[in-house]
C-alpha cells in the first residue's frame, strides 16, 4: 500500500486529487494539509511514501518546507506557477504538474512513481543541492530546536562554513543550517552577499571598513565588532562592487 499525503493551500485542489485517488486500490490517502508547517508535522508523523506538493503556500513555500526535512519523501509538484517548471525540478522530482491538470495527467505522474518508487528519494535530495534550487532570495528558513525561524536577509550579518553546516550570524543571534556555503552564495543576492573567503560570506551592508592584515590579505571590520578574514580574491570582489 502506497501512503500519499496532499499538501496544498487550496482545499478544492485537495478535493480533486482525493477524487482522482479513489481509482487506486493500492493507494492510501493518509492526510491533507494546507500549509508548509502542517505539512512538516504530517510528514514526520505519517511517514508518507509520496507527497503531492504545492509550491506557493502561506507561511513557508513548498521548497522551504523541503529544506527543513532531513529525509524528504518522493515528491510530485503541483502548482499554478509555471515559472518554477525548470528542468532541474522535472528531472529530480517524480513529476511536475502544472495546474489545472486533469485525471489522465495525474494518473501518468502516479504511475511513474509506482514504477520507480525505490529510486525517488535520492533525486529530491539532489534537487535541493542543485544550484538552480533557490527557495527564496529574500529570507532563510531553518529549524531552531523545535521552532522554525524565518530570517529576512537584511538581518543576516554573515555566514560561516562549519563542517557540514553553515553558521548563520544574524542581528538577533546565531543559527545552524545543514547546507554548504556555496548553496547560500548561489541563493542569496550577490548585490549584498559576497564570498570574501572560502569560509565566509558577508552581508556588505554590515561592513564598516576593510583593513590590511598580512601579505595579500585583509580583514573586514563589521558593525558588531567582529573581524572576518578577506582573501585576495575576496578583496578584489569588494573593490569591484564598491568601485574603488
Amino acid at each position: 500500500m502506497i501512503k500519499i499525503l496532499l499538501i496544498d493551500d487550496e482545499p478544492l485542489a485537495c478535493d480533486l486529487l482525493e477524487e482522482y485517488l479513489q481509482d487506486y486500490n493500492d493507494v492510501e490517502l493518509v492526510g491533507r494539509c494546507h500549509d508548509g508547517f502542517a505539512g512538516l508535522k504530517a510528514i514526520s508523523e505519517l511517514k508518507p511514501d509520496l507527497v503531492v506538493l504545492d509550491i506557493q503556500m502561506p507561511k513557508i513555500t513548498g521548497f522551504e518546507m523541503l529544506e527543513l526535512l532531513d529525509e524528504p519523501p518522493a515528491i510530485i509538484f503541483a502548482t499554478a506557477f509555471d515559472e518554477y517548471a525548470l528542468k532541474a525540478f522535472e528531472s529530480n522530482a517524480v513529476d511536475y504538474l502544472l495546474k489545472p491538470f486533469g485525471k489522465e495527467r495525474f494518473s501518468k505522474a502516479l504511475d511513474k512513481f509506482c514504477q520507480s518508487s525505490e529510486s525517488m528519494q535520492k533525486p529530491v535530495q539532489q534537487m535541493m543541492e542543485s544550484p538552480d534550487f533557490k527557495p527564496s532570495p529574500n529570507r532563510v528558513v531553518l529549524k531552531d530546536g523545535s521552532k522554525i525561524r524565518i530570517i529576512p536577509i537584511q538581518e543576516i550579518v554573515r555566514l560561516e562554513a562549519d563542517d557540514d553546516y553553515v553558521k548563520i550570524c544574524t542581528t538577533s543571534g546565531n543559527f545552524m543550517k545543514k547546507k554548504t556555503l556555496t548553496h547560500f552564495e548561489n541563493t542569496l543576492s550577490s548585490e549584498f552577499f559576497v564570498r570574501v573567503h572560502r569560509s565566509h560570506l558577508l552581508n556588505i551592508t554590515h561592513v564598516t571598513r576593510i583593513d590590511p592584515y598580512e601579505k595579500n590579505s585583509h580583514v573586514a571590520l563589521l558593525k558588531d565588532g567582529n573581524k572576518i578574514p578577506v582573501s585576495r580574491s575576496g578583496f578584489q570582489l569588494l573593490r569591484k562592487i564598491w568601485n574603488v
